[in-house]
């Protein structure tokens, strides 16, 4: 019975020392708690410069315009000029921002279509990764779960994109791209070849197939990047014009979360809520052929 009963005290004792770590423990464990290295963190951004920018290096996962209010937006997109064929193509656009979703005829809001380039960097690139292969740099997009191939071997960018002759190719919704770096820390990318589906900005502007983007994606310093980008398309536009600047920070655990947009998702939302509501009663007319153009 002695032996029952100092093994029970022993473990009175045990449980108290135990008990009273536990709850010396919890307040700092409440302060910081664990995170998993499987969920992406916005707004845990990178603090600091992190020293000087490695050479000749985009690679690492980034953190976009939009992710967090830490990072800055950068310049927006300029308002084009449009040629009389881009004012005709735009006015039979319908931006989701005036129409709603029920009058809209933007085809990633009713369809899930692709944004393409150069929309998504622009509108949704909160989130991404940047590989760097032999002869090749990839872009991972966090939205939409799409990649992007800038090739580095020296081809050139391709002449006949969307024609009927044999050699022509097929446009494509990220485009066709060709890089190289300027210098360290400079990495200059010309893209041509974009589907002439999808919108150049999300108030419908347009743009041709044999459009010419250039972008300037700058390694400030380890964790701070930043991209300026152009766009030329005589067909479209009358001169060239700046699509912005865009800045991204690099993200501690190096994780993106998964961001599709789901056309069963989509088309039941069409269904219950979006085409149901009607589009936006101060939306302007469409006009077919006219020369204005919406926002």
């Amino acid at each position: 019975m002695r032996h029952v009963w100092a093994g029970a005290v022993v473990a009175v004792a045990a449980a108290v020392v135990v008990s009273s770590a536990a709850v010396a423990q919890t307040p700092q464990s409440q302060a910081k708690p664990a995170k998993s290295p499987w969920v992406y963190y916005p707004l845990d951004t990178i603090t600091g410069d992190g020293g000087p920018a490695p050479k000749r290096d985009l690679s690492g996962t980034w953190a976009g315009p939009g992710s967090t209010d830490a990072i800055p937006r950068g310049a927006a997109a300029g308002k084009p000029s449009l040629t009389p064929l881009g004012q005709q193509v735009m006015s039979q656009h319908k931006p989701i921002g005036r129409y709603g979703p029920a009058g809209t005829n933007d085809p990633t809001a009713r369809y899930c279509d692709p944004l393409g380039f150069p929309l998504n960097f622009i509108y949704q690139n909160r989130a991404m990764s940047v590989a760097t292969m032999p002869d090749r740099v990839v872009f991972l997009l966090q939205f939409g779960g799409f990649w992007r191939e800038v090739w580095t071997d020296g081809r050139p960018l391709p002449a006949k994109v969307g024609g009927d002759d044999r050699d022509s190719l097929d446009p494509t919704y990220m485009g066709y791209s060709v890089g190289h770096w300027e210098d360290d820390y400079n990495f200059v990318i010309d893209t041509t070849g974009l589907d002439e589906r999808t919108w150049l900005l999300r108030d419908g502007t347009p743009h041709s197939v044999m459009a010419r983007v250039q972008e300037r994606w700058t390694r400030v310093d380890r964790n701070t990047m930043k991209v300026a980008m152009t766009i030329d398309d005589p067909k479209m536009f009358t001169s060239p014009f700046s699509l912005g600047t865009y800045y991204y920070r690099w993200v501690p655990n190096q994780k993106i979360n998964e961001w599709l947009c789901v056309p069963s998702e989509t088309l039941k939302y069409l269904k219950e809520q979006g085409d149901p509501a009607g589009s936006y009663p101060d939306a302007e007319p469409q006009r077919l052929g006219g020369g204005g153009r919406g926002r």
